[in-house]
């Protein structure tokens, strides 16, 4: 067997041992629900906000005290408008009050929150409203102007015919948005996922095992097999959840399906979905090996939690690198995006939603992978001169003049 046969087989079973040490326990299953542990806490206290809201927003009104004649045509006028609101935008219901001399004593009422008052007349509105309600003035504003025009025309104008067509090639808003999902996709997996590389060292430091294999098997195979191994715990993480998202489409509102065909990438669906997991696979690499190599460093899980943080700042930092970098296409911030390696897979996956060009992502792989091999490298040599202190102790420029 050849040595580069042996070292490739050595590696594949360093990850099928970490594959299946992970997988095949109970506790992979809560890993594995945990986005939908996470998105019920979520989603608990997101209902909780909205009923608050919902409760106080059901109670808010806005008045109008207008002559009766006038108060037809602020109801047509209501009808009209109010469509164009929509959520939390939407205005408060609109309710009738007889004219009186003291429209400010309405804004006081303890019953119903008063927004704004529009009082006067048609032909001489004024209106008078709480503080913070500014855009609830306006939409009466608005209304009352709607509602004058109508009276003047004495004819209500004909509704416009309204008909959404989807175009042939994504739009300029549609790329920018693509690209910064493909970017925000990739963190939040890196996010989740890789962090786990960075304790697989620490248990095996503890009951000597990783002494062991060192003495079998070269650490940089060691090292290779772990971040392997770890990957396919990923793989099968986003294979299911990919499975479960893909069926959304089918359960959605006609309109977000159809707002949704807008955020096609530039270079095709089924190329940019192969770009993306080849994106997500270096991306995955490189944060891996790098907190593999630093993880290793780490004797204790407590050594392992205090370097949690700076794992999620690098993280982060590199995203808001990659989202400036989509944000800016062609400029030298996204050239030092591309190129910088933690961050270069994140602003490539965005820049395969809005360009049409391949051989960048050829290039940009081929760098990635460059990266992986130098992290792992050094990562096992800083592990094999400071931890085994197995290593010359010599930097290897003072071996080389002592040579001479």
């Amino acid at each position: 067997m050849s040595p580069l046969r042996r070292q490739i087989r050595q590696t594949l079973t360093i990850a099928r041992r970490d594959f299946t040490a992970t997988v095949f326990t109970p506790i992979f299953l809560l890993f594995l629900f945990a986005p939908v542990i996470m998105g019920s806490f979520g989603a608990i206290g997101g209902l909780g906000a909205a009923s608050a809201s919902q409760g106080s927003a059901d109670k808010a009104r806005l008045v109008v005290m207008l002559p009766a004649g006038d108060m037809a045509a602020v109801r047509a006028a209501d009808t009209r408008l109010r469509p164009l609101f929509g959520g939390e935008a939407r205005p408060p219901a609109i309710v009738s009050h007889p004219p009186g001399p003291a429209p400010r004593a309405l804004l006081g009422d303890r019953s119903v929150d008063v927004s704004a008052v529009l009082h006067g007349t048609l032909a001489k509105p004024a209106i008078i409203y709480a503080a913070g309600h500014r855009g609830e003035a306006r939409y009466l504003a608005a209304i009352a102007h709607a509602a004058a025009l109508d009276i003047q025309a004495r004819a209500r104008p004909a509704e416009p015919t309204v008909e959404r067509v989807v175009g042939a090639a994504p739009s300029l808003g549609g790329r920018s948005t693509a690209s910064f999902f493909a970017v925000f996709g990739i963190f939040f997996l890196t996010l989740f996922l890789s962090g786990q590389v960075v304790g697989t060292m620490a248990e095996e430091r503890n009951n000597k095992v990783i002494e062991i294999l060192a003495a079998a098997v070269p650490l940089e195979s060691v090292f290779l097999g772990k971040l392997l191994g770890m990957y396919g715990v990923a793989v099968l993480f986003v294979a299911f959840w990919g499975t479960v998202i893909s069926q959304i489409g089918l359960v959605l509102p006609g309109d977000m399906a159809g707002a949704l065909q807008d955020l096609r990438p530039a270079i095709g669906v089924a190329p940019f979905a192969l770009l993306f997991a080849a994106y997500f696979t270096t991306a995955y690499l490189l944060l891996g090996s790098v907190f593999l190599g630093v993880g290793a460093q780490a004797s204790t899980m407590r050594e392992v939690q205090m370097l949690s943080l700076p794992i999620t700042i690098v993280q982060v930092a590199m995203f808001g690198l990659a989202s400036s970098a989509v944000s800016h296409p062609g400029s030298w911030l996204a050239s030092a995006a591309e190129l910088f390696p933690l961050s270069s897979p994140f602003a490539m996956a965005g820049r395969a939603a809005g360009g049409t060009q391949w051989w960048p992502h050829a290039a940009a792989l081929a760098w990635q992978l460059l990266w992986v091999a130098i992290f792992i490298t050094v990562g096992a040599r800083l592990f094999r001169r400071g931890v085994l202190q197995s290593g010359s102790a010599k930097p290897a420029w003072r071996r080389l003049f002592s040579r001479r």
